[in-house]
């Protein structure tokens, strides 16, 4: 309620429209955690099985180097070739639905009504609501595409980002589990690895938590 008062009275019409840019890097929370919990699980998996083959650091290292980069750029292709599959497939969507407006503008005119009916409005007041739509092309393209299809014209992620999102958030998790082996003993880095990421695990628990704004403890207990 506290936050609720404080926008009001800062409230600035001019900072409206950077509230999506906001959105795009917080929404990255899912590369996030792909990344981040891929970088500290299979990593440890590998300098693990082969700790447990070898009394020497150096070899042990030398594979949580190997399967570190390999890890993050695997991951980081997989999102970038995925995110912008996903993205043509959704502006070829859009085309579409473009062409349609261009085309038979009439029964695009009534799905809006329809739309809006269904959404709760009187058959007048949909009626209107279309009339008033249709007046300006970008606001009938945007009306018909985030509430027909479900999507949006101006798409909030963007494949590259993503994909830089999810590879350094591999290699960077990366090094938890790795870093004990990079000064101590095979003996004595095995269970200090799995104890640091153990710990990782529960701080990116918490993050998630206070970004969703949900229980932290839960949230930590989750990922865990």
């Amino acid at each position: 309620m506290r936050q609720l008062e404080e926008k009001r009275r800062t409230f600035d019409p001019a900072r409206l429209f950077d509230e999506k840019a906001k959105i795009a890097r917080v929404s990255r929370i899912r590369q996030f955690m792909f990344g981040s919990l891929d970088g500290l699980l299979v990593p440890l998996g590998v300098v693990s099985g082969v700790a447990g083959g070898t009394a020497n650091s150096r070899i042990v290292v030398i594979a949580g180097v190997a399967e570190a980069f390999a890890g993050a750029l695997s991951m980081g292709a997989g999102e970038y070739l995925s995110g912008k599959a996903e993205a043509e497939v959704q502006q070829a969507q859009i085309r579409d639905e473009l062409d349609e407006i261009a085309v038979i503008p009439d029964v695009e005119k009534h799905e809006i009504e329809l739309l809006f009916r269904h959404e709760g409005l009187s058959d007048d007041d949909a009626r209107l609501v279309a009339e008033k739509v249709v007046t300006s092309e970008r606001s009938w393209v945007n009306t018909m595409v985030e509430k027909e299809l479900g999507l949006t014209v101006d798409p909030v992620g963007s494949p590259v980002r993503d994909s830089l999102a999810m590879g350094a958030s591999y290699i960077v998790s990366s090094i938890v589990p790795l870093a004990p082996y990079l000064a101590l003993p095979v003996r004595t880095a095995f269970p200090l690895s799995l104890a640091l990421t153990i710990l990782a695990l529960f701080v990116i628990g918490l993050l998630k938590g206070r970004l969703a704004k949900t229980s932290l403890l839960r949230s930590a207990a989750e990922v865990v």
